[in-house]
């Protein structure tokens, strides 16, 4: 017999017909009860939900980990894109080992947690000598947090030297990135309902990466039925790049390279005109929206609107660490509903919108059916956060308040009904250590100036 678990009278739901709580059993939403209802069928145990409200787990879709270990690096504030890579490049290559990205990939996966995301992407593009293990690096981290993750096997093979923009010292050839790309999909991709693990592939950017690089990735992913990432149209010097070396936009270069595909989902996606909004959408091309990471860079306002319109699922990421600054999501909604309204106007974009984005709309963009929402049959990823803390006093709406307050902390957090967060603190951590260990192993990037 399995048991059957009530998450009874929350606050809230995000989700209709659960005022009365959520059932879970198996791993699984079994059912959703309604206002004044009770459970259809015997429960085993009660979960008192009364000092929480409940969404479902965020889904992060673009991130770069290994960049936990330059926050606020002085050779990168105050920069836009370009020359923030060009500072941060090569202290990277020289620096990001095994020991350390695994400490990064904790770190980043630990604070997602404790935001309440249940699903993680990594975009890891970076592989300097001895980082083969990247991707195995990753998913043993993810197993040990207990987070569900799409293992993105990013790469770089166009450098300086040959027109692009990566550092020669992260470089992979063609044939080696192709080969490890093959190697971790067979040993990682799960495609079956409720995969904790999955893989996509992750070319970086036009301006790092070739042509024949794109292509095949492409031919593989097909093969293998498995999903692409990549960052496209982030800035308008990527515009520029594009028109010079390639004679075309962003889009034309995605279309020449066989990834218009409902399997692909891009990181920023802002410099769209109407056109390719509409081209993308009818592809169904999703993507990752990076509100608070496009803000510090100065790198532009994603038309998240006009390309859910077209038909483009429109995730949220909170990008690389070192443009954002920190790992936490639940933050990056906020973000998303205040340049939103910035950009349309408050009543366009609603606290709604920004939770869709980060869940139902995040989980698209990865492929999954199975995440990102509350509903019977979907996996029991859930967030639940209290309001008890003095930003919330005086809150009329709990769902809004979570937002428009700057809710940053769940107070628990499910993962295919098991508890990875309680208390506020994601079992099995030690804290303290972590911060430790990360804080020493991010100095070597401070003395590498």
């Amino acid at each position: 017999m399995t048991e059957r678990v009530w998450l009874k009278d929350p606050i809230a739901v995000l989700a209709d017909g659960a005022e009365r709580g959520i059932v879970v059993e198996n791993g699984k939403i079994a059912e959703l009860v309604g206002k004044g209802a009770e459970p259809t069928h015997p429960v085993h145990k009660v979960f008192d939900a009364s000092k929480h409200v409940v969404t479902p787990g965020l889904v992060n879709t673009h991130h770069h980990m290994f960049q936990t270990l330059t926050r606020a690096h002085p050779a990168a504030i105050n920069k836009e894109l370009f020359p923030w890579l060009q500072a941060l490049f090569p202290i990277w290559s020289k620096n990001v080992n095994p020991d350390n990205l695994r400490l990064a990939t904790r770190l980043a996966l630990t604070e997602l947690l404790m935001s309440g995301c249940t699903t993680a992407s990594d975009h890891q593009y970076l592989y300097p000598k001895g980082l083969d293990e990247a991707m195995d690096i990753q998913a043993d981290e993810a197993g040990k947090l207990g987070v569900r993750m799409t293992l993105t096997r990013g790469s770089l093979n166009l450098t300086e030297a040959e027109g692009g923009n990566a550092d020669q010292n992260a470089v992979q050839d063609t044939d080696t990135i192709l080969a490890d790309c093959e190697r971790v999909i067979n040993r990682y991709h799960d495609a079956s309902e409720g995969a904790m693990l999955q893989v996509a592939l992750a070319p970086c950017a036009p301006f790092n990466v070739t042509k024949r690089l794109m292509v095949e990735t492409a031919e593989l992913a097909a093969k293998c039925n498995c999903h692409m990432h990549t960052h496209l149209a982030e800035t308008r010097d990527e515009n520029a790049y594009c028109l010079e070396h390639f004679g075309y936009r962003p889009v034309d270069y995605l279309e020449e390279v066989g990834w218009m595909s409902d399997r692909v989902w891009l990181a920023h996606g802002i410099h769209f005109n109407d056109d390719e909004v509409k081209r993308l959408g009818k592809a169904g091309v999703g993507v990752s929206h990076c509100p608070t990471s496009n803000m510090v860079l100065a790198s532009g306002q994603c038309r998240t609107k006009e390309l859910e319109a077209a038909g483009s699922p429109v995730g949220l990421g909170v990008d690389g660490s070192a443009s954002n600054d920190n790992s936490n999501l639940m933050e990056g909604i906020r973000h998303a509903l205040m340049i939103g309204r910035l950009t349309y106007n408050a009543e366009s974009v609603t606290h709604f919108d920004a939770f869709r984005w980060a869940t139902e709309g995040s989980a698209n963009c990865l492929g999954r059916k199975d995440i990102g929402a509350i509903a019977v049959g979907r996996q029991a990823d859930m967030a639940f956060y209290s309001l008890d803390e003095l930003r919330f006093s005086g809150a009329g709406d709990p769902l809004a308040a979570l937002v428009l307050c700057g809710a940053y902390k769940a107070d628990r957090v499910m993962v295919k009904g098991d508890w990875k967060v309680e208390d506020g603190a994601p079992i099995g951590v030690d804290l303290g250590q972590l911060r430790y260990e990360h804080g020493q192993a991010a100095k070597k990037f401070l003395e590498a100036i």
